[in-house]
């Protein structure tokens, strides 16, 4: 066994070569999380907050090897840094051309390492790892020379290799070469575009993203002044559009790097493989003179209530596809550090529990409705983004023989979470009509009313309010309690990912188009409808002063939903709508000061305790302006109804011996 030891500093240069010995299968990670100096009064960068109180324990890995007869090939290391690639080139291949990542084993910390370590040598036996300028280090490449059996546990070397440049699709490039020069940018354009610019967050001298809000007038940060993982997508997405990659590539790294090691509320650890909230750079002083930049990762700890935030996981998903999918260099995902953090997500999520639903289980204010909004259980939201990250997941995931099983557990939740979402959530007033007149008390597989709903609870303005042409998911479902309620994410998202039916998807738009004035009107869009008031509102939120009727979560309008109404009417052929929205926010963002979001139910007022300059508010409008400049690039980012996932029932795969399925009783729309 060799212990490998790992220097992560910015001001370094990166060495030509690594060398690594070893004498089994096994490699012995250890990392020590103390603070290097540098010799001068520079600023140095690492990913701790408190580098000399954390000390890494020991961890061990057995890393994946080739079999070729009797010979075997390491092509396995853990990442150490955020610039490190670990895709391995080896005998085998993958779709794209590349090394093919077996064994990864997805119980491992990768990100255990520090972005600043100090340089050591294990003295116990003499083999070593020694890797300079760590943050910069190229991939990894390994020779692929056969070998005989008694070369095993000789010494062995990898060089590093330059990264494959030439992995852009071309045709990417050129869709968005030809978005930006299609037609000059308005005022209106060009002003967003400077304050994005202002927003932006830099860490060791490179940009990582963009804070929350960017409002002087306000007197109070809180954590406005933080890089979030959900805000910051609609800027990513409108830097990729723009042709500017670099920011997104060191976001979807340096996030990587924080995941899933920070302490959380009462020194509880996280979920392995939960994404944080949000982060912050620190800049930390250890000793007179010299300082080091850090980043402060959030998991929960310090949000509203408390709470570990469910979609970051999932934004990310969707955002290193949407770099794919853009840029057309798809190297990125196929590093080894970027596969092994997916498949922690996607362990995270896929783990089974006390739940027989194949939706996520969440509590209240893990998502973008981050305050107590009665949305707990099986939120719409989630399971859209879900439903969304596990298609973009299968796509990125490196075929090999230990991706197998995985790939199989994604198409087996793809398919019930789509028969879920379609059969149980759907409304109109068909629907509207069976739940009116439901039989409750009903115990066998063949039940019509199978959550056990008491027509009751049908509220009284979703009779004279929901459309002869229209329908839509609802937000929850749960035992004996549906809620009614319009959210908009969640639908839009269903749309994007083809989650609801082309008929439903269709339906979704004309309910928005017939009800404008309730879920548009002067301000696009509404986050949910209708507002709760009175009593309701008293004992669902909390008597929370923040979400009262028609503000902020509970009835308010958030511009930053712009970006994907515009690709839910672009995707549906409908883009006459989404032309529409944009031009009442164009017309009044400027002139408001580009506010989080605005209240009353025609969406009248700015927030009354909304932020202006909301970094999401401007990226959501300079977003949609570029995809309805290039419908080309729109597509990319949204996905096809795939007809595999609904011919596959997960009953069928079920040894229990159980013959009846709740998929035959059920009279679905799951192939329309």
């Amino acid at each position: 066994m060799i212990a490998i030891n790992l220097i992560c500093n910015c001001t370094m240069k990166p060495s030509p070569k690594i060398l690594i010995g070893y004498k089994n299968s096994s490699f012995l990670a250890r990392c020590h999380h103390t603070r290097t100096m540098s010799m001068s009064n520079s600023t140095t960068c690492g990913l701790n907050l408190d580098h000399s109180t954390m000390h890494c324990p020991f961890h061990t890995r057995e890393f994946g090897r080739i079999m070729h007869g009797s010979n075997q090939q390491v092509f396995g290391l853990p990442s150490s840094s955020f610039g490190q690639s670990m895709s391995l080139s080896t005998s085998r291949r993958t779709k794209r051309g590349v090394s093919a990542v077996a064994g990864v084993d997805i119980n491992f910390k990768a990100r255990d390492f520090s972005g600043s370590v100090e340089t050591r040598v294990n003295d116990s036996n003499g083999d070593m790892v020694y890797v300079k300028g760590g943050m910069n280090v190229k991939p990894v490449v390994a020779e692929s020379g056969d070998k005989d059996e008694g070369d095993v546990g000789e010494e062995s070397r990898l060089e590093v290799g330059e990264e494959d440049e030439k992995t852009q699709n071309s045709c990417g490039l050129e869709n968005v070469d030809e978005a930006n020069n299609v037609e000059e940018e308005t005022e209106v354009e060009k002003e967003a575009w400077k304050l994005l610019q202002e927003a932006l967050v830099t860490y060791c001298d490179t940009p990582v993203g963009t804070v929350a809000a960017n409002d002087s007038t306000s007197e109070q940060l809180l954590n406005y002044d933080q890089v979030f993982i959900r805000d910051f997508i609609p800027s990513a997405l409108a830097f990729l559009l723009k042709g500017e990659r670099e920011i997104v590539k060191n976001f979807l790294l340096h996030t990587l790097q924080l995941q899933s090691w920070e302490k959380t509320v009462d020194c509880y650890s996280p979920g392995q493989g939960l994404m944080p909230a949000s982060f912050k750079v620190k800049t930390k002083e250890f000793e007179e003179g010299k300082t080091e930049e850090v980043l402060d990762p959030d998991f929960g700890e310090s949000a509203i209530g408390r709470v570990a935030p469910v979609d970051s996981g999932l934004w990310w998903i969707l955002l290193l596809r949407a770099y794919g999918k853009i840029t057309g260099d798809y190297s990125l995902q196929e590093r080894l550090d970027v596969q092994t953090g997916l498949r922690m997500i996607l362990n995270l999520c896929l783990t089974d529990g006390f739940d027989m639903f194949p939706s996520l289980l969440v509590t209240d204010g893990s998502c973008m409705i981050d305050r107590r909004m009665g949305i707990h259980g099986h939120p719409l939201e989630i399971q859209a983004l879900f439903y969304s990250a596990l298609r973009s997941a299968r796509e990125m995931v490196v075929e090999d023989e230990s991706s197998k099983k995985l790939v199989g557990e994604i198409n087996n939740r793809l398919s019930a979470l789509s028969f879920h979402i379609r059969e149980y959530y759907w409304v109109d007033m068909r629907k509207i009509n069976e739940i009116y007149r439901y039989k409750t008390e009903e115990y066998s597989l063949d039940a019509t009313n199978k959550f056990n709903i008491y027509p009751e609870q049908i509220p009284l303005w979703l009779m004279d309010w929901i459309p002869e042409e229209g329908g839509y998911l609802i937000g929850n479902l749960q035992p004996a309690h549906m809620d009614f309620r319009f959210f908009m994410l969640g639908n839009l998202w269903s749309v994007v990912s083809s989650l609801g039916t082309p008929r439903q998807n269709n339906a979704i738009l004309n309910l928005i188009e017939a009800k404008w004035e309730d879920l548009v009107g002067q301000m696009p869009l509404k986050i949910c409808y209708p507002a709760l008031e009175d009593e309701e509102w008293r004992l669902i939120t909390g008597c929370d002063p923040k979400n009262t009727p028609w503000s902020y979560h509970n009835g308010g309008s958030w511009p930053t939903l712009l970006w994907q109404f515009t690709l839910a009417c672009m995707k549906m052929e409908r883009t006459e709508l989404a032309e529409k929205a944009v031009a009442l926010a164009e017309k009044r963002l400027p002139e408001d000061s580009w506010p989080e979001y605005y209240d009353t139910r025609s969406a009248r007022f700015i927030g009354k305790q909304a932020r202006l300059y909301q970094t999401w508010t401007l990226a959501g409008f300079l977003a949609s302006k570029m995809l309805l400049k290039n419908p080309k690039l729109a597509s990319l980012l949204c996905w096809e109804e795939d007809f595999e996932i609904l011919e596959t029932c997960v009953c069928l795969l079920n040894k229990s011996g159980r013959i009846k399925c709740s998929r035959d009783a059920a009279k679905s729309q799951i192939l329309v």
